[in-house]
Formats: structure tokens, C-alpha cells, sequence
């Protein structure tokens, strides 16, 4: 498995698949181009095991990941839920009591159905706290776990800095 070349990388699954698309020098790029990408996301998500890199399981990843960004950026339910038609929770009782096991009709839809219902469970959880990042030029998410939740950056290291940088650049230019 290559190294995963993402700039941030272990959110929530619903976030980390959006972020399977980021900005690198004023280009876009794309992990999930080809399948080989997909077996760097499954991986990183603990997913590898579970699931095949397919063009099937590929195609239904990117479907969750555009519904993803639309419910994320545009409140759009449809394209969500037509992804959550794929599979559901079946409950269980386990040695260590209540238990849920997602079941798939079709496996290669179980990672874009289990990033789907990451998404409902961050939206169940706290909504508020689904951000993306503030710097102009960077399209990376991120769920806000500050104590006081006023996270505004993807990282403080990259585009936190990027912004203070440039604020001092304007105000060091003024005088």
C-alpha cells in the first residue's frame, strides 16, 4: 500500500472521505482517482480488511463522497439517503450487552454507507462542530473537538499559520 499523501488524515470517516480531495499549490487533487487510491483510504481507515478496492466499491465511495459534500455544503438530503438505501443496522446482543452490526445488500456499497451514516451520526451528535477549513484556498474538513469549539483551521500548522502570515505580511506592507 503506498503512503497516504493527504494533508489531514484521521477525522471522522464521513470527513476523511471529503477529504480525499484537497488543494496543493492552487491545483486540486484527487486521491480516489483510481482504485489504488481507494485501497490508501480503506487502509487508513481500518477499512482494508472488510472491503475489496474495486471499481464497484470506488464508484459507490465517490457517489457517498459527492452526497457528503452536497448534505455538508448545501443541507441536501436526497443524494445521502439514496446512498443509505444500501444498508442499514441490524442489532444485536453481545458477551459485552446491546450491539449494532451494519449488513450490506451489496458489500461494495459498505464503505460509502458506513461514511454516510458517520455523517448522521456527527450531524446526531453535535452539527455545529462539521466545519470546514477558513483559509481561502484550502477545501479540507474537519470535525471541531476544542473544548470551547472555535477551531477554524484544518491545521494550525499549515493554514493557521498561512493566515497569520499573511495578515502580518498586509500589516508590515501598510507601514
Amino acid at each position: 500500500m503506498s503512503a497516504d499523501p493527504r494533508p489531514l488524515t484521521g477525522e471522522p470517516l464521513a470527513l476523511d472521505l471529503l477529504n480525499t480531495r484537497w488543494m496543493r499549490e492552487g491545483a486540486v487533487q484527487d486521491l480516489l482517482t483510481d482504485t489504488d487510491g481507494l485501497t490508501v483510504w480503506l487502509g487508513a481507515n481500518a477499512l482494508d480488511g472488510r472491503f475489496e478496492a474495486d471499481a464497484p466499491t470506488l464508484r459507490h465511495v465517490l457517489q457517498a463522497r459527492d452526497a457528503l459534500y452536497k448534505a455538508v455544503h448545501e443541507g441536501a438530503a436526497a443524494p445521502l439517503d439514496a446512498v443509505l438505501e444500501h444498508g442499514r443496522i441490524r442489532v444485536t446482543l453481545t458477551a459485552e450487552g446491546p450491539g449494532e452490526v451494519p449488513e450490506f445488500r451489496d458489500p461494495t456499497w459498505g464503505p460509502a454507507w458506513l461514511a454516510a451514516r458517520d455523517y448522521l451520526e456527527l450531524v446526531g451528535t453535535a452539527p455545529d462542530r462539521i466545519r470546514g477549513c477558513a483559509h481561502e484556498a484550502c477545501i479540507l474538513h474537519f470535525f471541531d473537538t476544542s473544548r470551547n469549539g472555535t477551531r477554524r483551521w484544518c491545521s494550525m500548522a499549515a493554514c493557521g499559520n498561512r493566515a497569520k502570515a499573511s495578515r502580518h505580511y498586509a500589516r508590515t506592507k501598510e507601514s
